[in-house]
């Protein structure tokens, strides 16, 4: 007896790998982001009183902490790995497929920097708005300790992000919709929702300004099919939030 390797996947087949990539990844990270908005609404005082840390230490012991930082960064890329190892089932490369090469390194860069400028400094105001409404937890972008690797470490963490995100909420995600047939509204709405949903243990604010975010890179990554600004332009944004923190006087985040 022969298999058929040829046979196309059904969209039963489909939805449920959807559904196990998401789980394994940001799907996992929205249903954990709405159990700790539901513990900070109904814990003790006011959400504005509460804190959502970023880049926390692992250890008191440096080199150990070290350690679980990199182990961290390293295995939150697996689910893209596993994502495009998916894909590879399409016709053509699925890196190409997603358009996360390297054939236009300098027209990635550039409309990668154009859409963190035109994301970030509205973002600002929109965080500056949430924390003046108390819709928002004080936010600590990096919470390391001052050691010679910590800013690496940042680097290294939002590059993460920026993959994992990127290549799962909008190139992979995109794709699979659009081949299970949604229609054009939904998959944005879906993309930019997901999105939103996973920074919910930030606060409402940053639900909305992540769901916002969300809609631009996913229309984006529609009209163009290349996933490679929206994470040069996820990186950026992360970096100077987190070596920001890091390096400036922690006055000037008072608001956050």
């Amino acid at each position: 007896m022969t298999l058929d390797l040829d046979r196309p996947v059904s969209h039963r087949t489909l939805s449920t790998e959807t559904l196990l990539v998401l789980g394994l990844s940001l799907g996992q990270s929205a249903v954990y982001a709405l159990v700790s908005i539901v513990a900070k609404l109904t814990a003790d005082g006011p959400l504005s009183a509460q804190t959502a840390a970023l880049n926390t230490s692992r250890s008191a012991r440096p080199y150990l902490d070290l350690t679980y930082q990199l182990l961290g960064i390293a295995f939150a890329l697996l689910p893209v790995l596993l994502a495009i190892h998916l894909l590879a089932r399409n016709p053509g490369d699925p890196a190409r497929t997603l358009g996360l090469d390297a054939r236009r390194p300098g027209q990635d860069l550039a409309r990668g920097a154009g859409l963190a400028a035109l994301i970030g400094l509205p973002g600002l105001a929109l965080f500056w708005a949430a924390a003046q409404l108390g819709v928002n937890a004080t936010l600590v972008p990096a919470a390391l300790p001052d050691i010679w690797w910590a800013a690496p470490v940042l680097i290294l963490a939002a590059v993460q992000n920026a993959v994992l995100e990127e290549v799962i909420v909008v190139g992979y995600l995109v794709t699979r919709l659009r081949q299970l047939q949604w229609r054009l509204g939904a998959v944005v709405a879906t993309s930019a929702l997901l999105r939103g949903s996973y920074h919910l243990y930030q606060g409402f604010g940053a639900f909305v300004g992540n769901a916002v975010m969300g809609v631009i890179f996913s229309l984006y990554y529609l009209r163009t099919r290349r996933v490679m600004p929206l994470v040069v332009a996820h990186t950026l944004l992360d970096v100077v939030a987190f070596i920001g923190y890091t390096v400036l006087p922690k006055e000037w985040f008072d608001w956050l």
